[in-house]
């Protein structure tokens, strides 16, 4: 027991640039009247949790608690919070917004101007692979799972599913569109499925790893599926004006960068979905003359509440992606086999009971 009588949790830490560790923290607390305490019932790991373990994430602080996928039961909420209450099941959402300054009016919730703002939680403040976690603005930032939704039905709502809501929202796919999307990893098929809500024409998915192809074909079969090195013979084969209409880039490396804007047709979108490891160049003297629109940027997660809602509906289901779960006390183990890609391995849920 901590001197002001919190209890002591273990908290899996950001220790150092290449390291993460069993630390021992207090219990949180409530800090602001806007906060609330969750206790966390179900989390992941998320590729963004292994850019932070490489250093890939300068504003990530050492000692911090990781995670950022989790839902929940809030256990406490501080007098300004309207929204839940004790008992309550919800999805904790990557992003802290006041809901306030001008971004957050605007919808640009990632550029919250708050000093807690955008992408905090499990990167700047403590996260969730844990037992307990303080959510600041907790209205704005904890969502109710309704009573016909599972954990594992929610758990992906507050991040990887948010952003593939937004990155679909913000590319304005039409249905006579031809979409290709890059990387069918975890966010690559959250976006596939949010792309699929707006019923384009035509979907094609490029990927290179077989086990991943494979989960494409067998789970929508009506999405065609390619590999990197014919990506763009397919594409072009298959588009009427020289290329995809909207390409989402999913899967963040320098290859799928420069294929993205070259499967693209001339005054295509192109939206970059991907966190990368090192800064990527845009060679416009190549690009001269295809008037392409890219649009860039950590996710918006202010759909959460509509993405709940077709989940309710049927409509969305991101419960195939669990192909693994582990106890908490195992995320070591989860960690090992999510970073190598190991034993077909999507998504990892971490229960914590």
């Amino acid at each position: 027991m901590n001197p002001d009588g919190r209890g002591i949790m273990k908290a899996y830490t950001y220790i150092e640039k290449g390291r993460f560790g069993w630390t021992e923290k207090p219990k949180p607390a409530l800090e602001n009247p806007h906060d609330a305490i969750v206790r966390v019932t179900l989390g992941s790991i998320c590729t963004s949790d292994l850019h932070i373990k490489h250093g890939s994430v300068p504003r990530a602080v050492p000692g911090i608690t990781v995670g950022h996928e989790m839902v929940g039961v809030v256990e406490q909420v501080g007098k300004e919070v309207r929204t839940v209450r004790p008992g309550d099941r919800v999805t904790v959402n990557v992003e802290t917004f006041c809901g306030e300054c001008f971004f957050c009016r605007h919808g640009y919730v990632n550029n919250c101007t708050d000093p807690d703002g955008g992408w905090a939680l499990g990167c700047r403040i403590d996260g969730g692979q844990t037992e307990y976690v303080r959510v600041p603005f907790a209205d704005q930032g904890l969502d109710r799972i309704p009573d016909s939704v599972t954990d594992e039905q929610a758990l992906f709502v507050g991040d990887v599913l948010a952003t593939g809501f937004w990155a679909a929202r913000i590319s304005e796919i039409r249905e006579e569109d031809t979409v290709l999307v890059l990387g069918a990893g975890p966010t690559g098929i959250c976006t596939l499925l949010c792309v699929m809500l707006k019923r384009p024409r035509q979907i094609i998915v490029c990927e290179k790893s077989l086990e991943r192809i494979r989960f494409v074909r067998e789970h929508y079969p009506d999405v065609c599926v390619v590999e990197p090195e014919h990506c763009r013979e397919f594409v072009m084969a298959r588009s009427e004006h020289g290329g995809a209409d909207v390409v989402l880039e999913v899967a963040g490396t320098d290859d799928t960068f420069r294929m993205a804007w070259e499967c693209a047709r001339p005054n295509a979108t192109v939206t970059v979905v991907a966190l990368y490891d090192r800064p990527q160049v845009l060679p416009l003297p190549d690009m001269y003359g295809k008037n392409l629109t890219f649009k860039t940027g950590g996710v918006d997660g202010c759909d959460c509440a509509e993405i709940l809602r077709l989940i309710e509906e049927g409509k969305i289901d991101t419960t195939p992606l669990i192909t693994h779960r582990f106890p908490l006390e195992r995320i070591e183990e989860a960690y090992h086999i999510f970073e190598n890609k190991l034993d077909g391995v999507i998504k990892v849920a971490i229960e914590n009971k």
